[in-house]
């Protein structure tokens, strides 16, 4: 093999992976949006946060979220182990630093599927990191999606509808914006996003 050749090879292995951010209001389709780009990109990987709130149905511990206490999660904080993280409705959030930094240096490419704050944070601290905001058609949708989900109490949907208006405003600032009007449209075009973007 010449010296030309393995260098290249060198350099490509050397390459470090990029970070996809995906944020959107409660009850726009995040997680399932998510899972689906998950299936169709080979070689994506998810990014798993911490948490203090407790699982929803049909979520499982160490693939959809690390859930710890507020004392663990707070001591997280104070050790720098944290990528990013916000407080939302009471509960904490938070990207482990350690298995980012240990994915991307493997080459690997992760999704990080987090809040807006979460992902301005990312982007300063990775500025070529990929961030997309998923959109409701409407605000009538959203609100109508939020009762479909039925996780939440008539007051708790209001907070979520409350807090939407002010993500909704960081749109602006993301790299790209997907309206999920239809399911599988919007999967495809993240989808292409995120190919297109691994190419550069």
């Amino acid at each position: 093999m010449n010296s030309a050749h393995s260098a290249q090879r060198k350099t490509r292995s050397a390459k470090n992976g990029r970070i996809f951010v995906i944020s959107a209001p409660s009850g726009c389709g995040k997680t399932t949006v998510c899972r689906k780009v998950l299936r169709k990109v080979k070689g994506l990987f998810p990014s798993v946060s911490f948490t203090t709130r407790r699982p929803r149905r049909g979520e499982n511990p160490e693939r959809d979220y690390f859930y710890i206490t507020k004392s663990s999660f707070r001591k997280e904080i104070r050790q720098g182990n944290l990528l990013e993280w916000e407080e939302n409705f009471g509960n904490l959030y938070g990207t482990p630093r350690r298995f980012v930094l240990d994915k991307i240096k493997k080459g690997k490419d992760l999704l990080l599927s987090i809040d807006v704050r979460g992902g301005m944070n990312v982007k300063r601290q990775f500025p070529s990191s990929v961030l997309i905001f998923l959109k409701p058609p409407s605000a009538e949708e959203l609100v109508k999606r939020l009762k479909i989900r039925n996780t939440d109490r008539a007051r708790e949907i209001a907070r979520r509808f409350g807090l939407a208006g002010k993500e909704l405003s960081y749109a602006g600032k993301y790299d790209y914006v997907v309206v999920n009007d239809q399911l599988e449209k919007a999967v495809k075009e993240i989808t292409a996003i995120i190919r297109k973007n691994r190419r550069k």
